[in-house]
């Protein structure tokens, strides 16, 4: 499939009439020196009028600072609501993140799994964020573009995103949160941006991993469906002391090994993903997670975000493990097959 990829899609796109049109951008960030991390998430909802806005960061003591929100905005001119502002510097180059706002800090981050009674029975303390992002890599993804007659039908609702890129980042910065000061100055990560309708509920199960080395980035997702054993595969792999030119790698296959608790929250995982000429082997353990979920037409989608240490290759890293499942009977469906 063809993808359009311009400088200009960097910036927003004119939404369409979808009443569940979403434009997010997404960062994450891990830094070994202070052994910080955490990831950051806006996407707003122009034709229904609000964003939906949301700051996760991983304490070295174990505890999480997380809020959520959804607040009000007119139009579909900026990323900037609720304390937390993105800003393009440069297309596919730079970019910056602030947030000024407060968090609510979990000793025990699986409490969220009930946010009403998690919001009301943890503290809500201060937390500042400022991070400057600059590229380590191509992006990867793009939007489609149909030959006539292929195309889905203009203003379906039954879509992830429309268009969807990712970038390998390089990150500094600073983490001020509950009156402790972390300096990132050598943090890195990977950033995503998508466009078009977001339901939730449109994907039966995926298992996101993204890990993060320095020089070398990789990321992938394996997507599962409801009404067959088909698996879609789609990553990319960055390797600047293999290829040496920020290049982004197709990754051809993945295979997935996840090792879950009695709640199904995962623990650790062993993943290999291979290119057309190299083999990649990770092995992941989960040192924090946090459940999220999203209630619509009476089904329940489960998101569970795992900061990650990975090993790969000799190299230490970081990253997270994201594991989206639609809920049946109480069992995320994606455990139900092994992955």
């Amino acid at each position: 499939m063809r993808l359009k990829l311009d400088p200009e899609d960097d910036y927003f796109h004119a939404p369409d009439d979808d009443q569940n049109y979403n434009e997010s951008r997404y960062y994450n960030f891990f830094d070994p020196g202070p052994g910080v991390g955490g990831w950051i998430r806006m996407g707003n909802r122009p034709n229904e009028g609000y964003a939906e806005m949301t700051v996760c960061v991983y304490l070295p003591d174990g505890r999480v600072g997380f809020m959520f929100k959804r607040p009000h905005i007119e139009g579909h001119v900026a990323h900037d609501a609720g304390g937390l502002k993105f800003e393009v510097v440069a297309p596919y180059e730079e970019h910056h993140v602030t947030y000024d706002g407060n968090v609510c800090l979990l000793v025990d981050p699986r409490q969220m799994a009930d946010p009403g009674h998690a919001f009301k029975h943890n503290p809500h303390e201060p937390c500042s964020l400022d991070l400057r992002l600059t590229a380590v890599s191509q992006p990867s993804g793009g939007e489609p573009i149909y030959d006539e007659g292929e195309a889905p039908p203009p203003g379906t609702a039954h879509g992830f995103a429309r268009g969807h890129t990712e970038q390998q980042m390089a990150i500094t910065g600073a983490l001020d949160v509950d009156g402790m000061h972390f300096d990132l100055d050598n943090a890195f990560g990977l950033r995503d941006h998508s466009w078009g309708p977001r339901i939730w509920q449109s994907i039966w199960w995926y298992r996101w991993v993204t890990a993060s080395f320095g020089r070398l980035g990789l990321a992938c997702t394996l997507r599962g469906h409801e009404d067959s054993d088909l698996r879609n595969v789609n990553g990319w792999v960055v390797d600047l002391d293999r290829y040496g030119d920020g290049r982004v790698v197709k990754v051809r296959d993945m295979q997935l090994t996840s090792e879950y608790d009695p709640e199904w929250f995962v623990l650790r995982s062993d993943v290999v993903l291979t290119t057309d000429d190299h083999e990649y082997q990770l092995h992941g353990e989960v040192t924090s997670s946090i459940p999220l979920r999203n209630r619509r037409e009476g089904m329940v989608t489960r998101l569970t975000e795992g900061m990650t240490r990975w090993t790969c290759e000799g190299l230490e890293g970081a990253g997270l493990s994201e594991y989206l499942d639609q809920v049946v009977d109480g069992t995320p469906v994606g455990t139900t097959v092994g992955i």
